[in-house]
């Protein structure tokens, strides 16, 4: 166990990215929170998670880290212009006077910010690329354990914080909560929707793409429930050949900002999706979610009877970044409508 010589008075989370793992990692704000209910907590992230955080009532702040502008200052070559910005980013950091840093994410950048901010203590998460040098202690990340969020689950016990049912800590702010009212009522959704989430980073964690408008179809047919299609900027493309200019499915990528997008998802009856972020905030707001896993399966229990994992274990699996079956994705193929509608309609009963 690591003995906190500061007793977590000021205590500073750094987890840039990406969304799912800020998702799966927010347990320990409400963890950090119940141990020390005066602390000053602070989380550091890059900007485009701080929406999953920002309405969280157990966070004192949230840090934008800037890193956009310093990779916009390399590519114009304004090195010194950088060299500041960097040391006024670190002076802020200082002055802020953390004592415990939780790097959490283990990487150099992310290890290079816990240590710009002068902590006494900055303890990391299964540190890599170098990073351990700059902790005053490592916690190695647990092997085996299919838990959602293990990994940090890991931490708060090395910590010796309260784990318990260590459930994922998602806030909506009442701008959202409206937003999500106004959707419902404009698409006349009272009686219940669900939502799709087909859009991932990695083509090996992708569903097949023409089985998402034959599964939209069967869940108004069969189960009565419209669908509503989540995604981001980069996914309009996608979404527009996944619905084929059909009907059968409200699409929303990209329309959405991300904390409205939770808000909607907070408010379904059911939730399909792949390995992303939005899927994972299906589970966090306690939604009946149906999660479809290809290349990766980093968890196969989430702690919660409503929600059903969808995977196929090949000898090849799980092949993460280096697929070797040369675009066939059998382990996703595998995975057909019929066995999504199946666990749909017992999630649901």
């Amino acid at each position: 166990m690591v003995i906190l010589s500061t007793a977590g008075k000021r205590i500073l989370i750094v987890r840039l990215s990406a969304i799912g793992d800020v998702v799966m990692a927010s347990p320990l704000i409400r963890a950090l929170r119940d141990k020390y209910p005066e602390a000053h907590i602070a989380w550091l992230v890059q900007s485009e998670a701080v929406p999953l955080l920002a309405a969280n009532p157990r966070l004192d702040e949230v840090i934008v880290w800037p890193r956009g502008e310093w990779q916009r200052l390399w590519r114009e070559k304004r090195y010194w212009r950088l060299l500041t910005a960097v040391r006024v980013f670190r002076r802020e950091l200082r002055a802020r006077g953390f004592g415990l840093v939780l790097d959490i994410q283990g990487l150099m950048k992310s290890g290079l910010l816990a240590w710009m901010t002068g902590a006494a203590e900055r303890v990391g998460l299964g540190s890599r690329e170098g990073s351990a040098r700059l902790m005053t202690r490592v916690v190695d990340k647990p092997q085996g354990d299919k838990r959602i969020g293990s990994e940090y689950r890991r931490m708060a016990e090395a910590l010796g914080l309260e784990t318990g049912s260590f459930e994922m800590d998602m806030a909506l702010s009442s701008e959202d909560e409206c937003f999500a009212d106004d959707f419902i009522a404009e698409h006349a959704l009272q009686l219940g929707y669900v939502v799709i989430c087909p859009f991932t980073t990695r083509p090996q964690k992708h569903w097949i793409e023409t089985r998402w408008l034959v599964l939209a179809a069967r869940l108004r047919a069969e189960l009565g429930l419209p669908v509503v299609m989540l995604g981001g900027p980069g996914d309009r493309e996608a979404a527009t050949r996944i619905a084929g200019g059909e009907t059968e499915i409200i699409g929303m990528a990209g329309e959405t900002s991300l904390s409205q997008a939770a808000a909607l998802i907070s408010r379904a009856h059911l939730l399909v999706g792949v390995d992303t972020g939005l899927m994972h905030m299906g589970i966090a707001f306690a939604v009946p979610t149906i999660a479809i896993f290809g290349s990766t399966c980093p968890y196969l229990d989430t702690g919660r009877d409503n929600t059903r994992i969808l995977y196929r274990a090949l000898d090849c699996s799980p092949c993460r970044r280096r697929p070797t079956c040369d675009g066939a994705f059998t382990c996703l193929h595998e995975i057909g409508v019929d066995e999504v509608l199946s666990n749909a309609r017992e999630l649901l009963v």
